[in-house]
């Protein structure tokens, strides 16, 4: 069974720091650009960042950039997001997926996802 699986999320005061990892399971990432999304309360699920299958290649929206680091790490079939800085405002399940494919996560085209985890709740709170 294909599945992608979110761990890290918790409690953090602002400022604090969280490692979300996104874990594949029975199929090889290498081939898939992945993407972190969230939703906050309220508001719609957002693309925040991506990585190519290579990892030479990533891609942050401005609410996280300069805060937020993609990673990957394909010998584990595992994408990592640090999230440093972090702001009330970053509270929010957070959720990974799949694509084939390299190009989207250039262009930043957040669509047409193959594989989605469950997702990891982060809250950011005092």
């Amino acid at each position: 069974q294909l599945q992608l699986v979110e761990s890290g999320g918790g409690l953090v005061q602002p400022g604090g720091s969280l490692r979300l990892s996104c874990a594949g399971s029975g199929f090889p990432l290498d081939g898939y650009s992945i993407g972190w999304f969230r939703q906050a309360p309220g508001k719609e699920r957002e693309g925040i960042s991506c990585i190519n299958s290579s990892g030479a290649t990533t891609n942050y929206a401005d609410s996280v950039k300069g805060r937020f680091t993609i990673s990957r790490d394909n010998a584990k079939n595992t994408v990592y997001l640090q999230m440093n800085s972090l702001k009330p405002e970053d509270t929010a399940v957070y959720y990974c997926a799949a694509r084939y494919g390299n190009i989207w996560c250039a262009r930043a085209n957040y669509y047409g996802m193959d594989y989605w985890g469950k997702g990891t709740l982060v809250t950011v709170s005092s």
